[in-house]
């Protein structure tokens, strides 16, 4: 493994948020945005217009706190605009809809660098212009006095397609338990830039920019997905909220994520070799990699990209997600993982 060089931006001193303004910093920022195929109206007037031809929107927002969720000397200023994104479109993707548009809230120091914030405009833009999508409007505002923090939250818009959207309630006894995307690539990343290195590069990258399975989501609504849900706080800490919606017990099958996600031999058990963890433990409670979990009816034909690794089964003792048949803690304790996911006030 090697030491991580800084990414922290060292930029022009008389070219940052505080010398150029507002309207500057959101000039600049606009000339990387790309364009929105949904939108009526752009950027530039009190609100952006954004076609619905559904006629219903699919909405949800995340907020990504500098320290909690990147840090400049680990991710580079696109990592962070990808990053950003991607935790909005994977959430859209889990309802079976399509981004269109993003809305995007900036807080940060008057000394950040233009070039910086620029450089979040790129990702954001790379990640959503396979999508069609783009972001069309915004806020900035400097941080509170003292803080030297950046704040970005972004608003996902979304379009189902004439589909019903796929909730976490929809989960029946019987349904197969399926996975789309990859698991524990994530935490691992971040495991390895905690200790001070910057390799395996598979998973240092998957941590700075995860690739959400998003046409997995729309896939598995037309194959008539019960419910489903986005993987970013963790394998089971997710399930168990689809468990909870739809009062059941998700049973999953440690040898199947076995296959799904370790097999064969690669960076994940390198990493953990080397750190001398069991990497189920991070496929178990590992967040930020935004797969997409779902259940099938059984007698469905999985699409394409998606693996069955357990079975919906009654919740006559409670809902909840068990591994074989094993309560998640004990799950959890027999690969020396804490927790089952990320907890957000933890």
């Amino acid at each position: 493994m090697s030491r991580p060089r800084p990414l922290v931006p060292r930029g022009d001193p008389a070219d940052t948020v505080r010398v150029v303004g507002e309207f500057g910093v959101i000039a600049r920022v606009l000339a990387r945005s790309g364009t929105a195929a949904a939108a009526e109206v752009g950027p530039g007037d009190d609100a952006a217009v954004v076609r619905t031809p559904d006629r219903r929107v699919v909405a949800t927002t995340d907020v990504l706190v500098e320290g909690r969720h990147f840090r400049r000397d680990w991710s580079s200023a696109e990592d962070v605009g990808h990053k950003a994104a991607a935790a909005n479109l994977a959430d859209v993707a889990a309802m079976g809809a399509r981004t269109t548009a993003l809305v995007v809230g900036l807080a940060c120091p008057p000394d950040t660098p233009t070039s910086w914030l620029e450089g979040v405009a790129t990702g954001l833009a790379d990640e959503c212009a396979p999508q069609g999508a783009a972001v069309v409007g915004g806020d900035t505002v400097a941080a509170a006095p003292g803080s030297t923090a950046v704040v970005l939250s972004v608003t996902a818009l979304g379009d189902l397609g004439g589909r019903a959207p796929v909730l976490r309630s929809g989960a029946r006894p019987g349904d197969v338990v399926a996975l789309a995307g990859r698991l524990g690539w994530s935490a691992a990343g971040l495991a390895v830039l905690r200790r001070g290195f910057s390799s395996p590069l598979a998973v240092v990258s998957a941590h700075r920019r995860p690739t959400p399975p998003y046409a997995a989501g729309q896939v598995a609504a037309d194959a008539g997905a019960t419910a489903m849900c986005d993987v970013s706080d963790g394998l089971l800490a997710d399930a168990g909220h689809v468990a909870e919606a739809s009062g059941v017990v998700l049973d999953l099958d440690r040898a199947a994520l076995v296959r799904a996600c370790l097999e064969p031999v690669g960076p994940l058990q390198q990493v953990g070799s080397a750190l001398g963890v069991d990497p189920m433990a991070w496929v178990l409670s590992g967040g930020e990699d935004h797969a997409l979990l779902a259940t099938f009816p059984r007698k469905a034909r999985l699409p394409e990209g998606w693996t069955p690794v357990g079975l919906v089964r009654p919740g006559k003792r409670g809902a909840g997600v068990r591994v074989d048949g094993v309560e998640a803690a004990d799950a959890l304790a027999a690969v020396g993982a804490e927790r089952a996911g990320h907890v957000h006030f933890g």
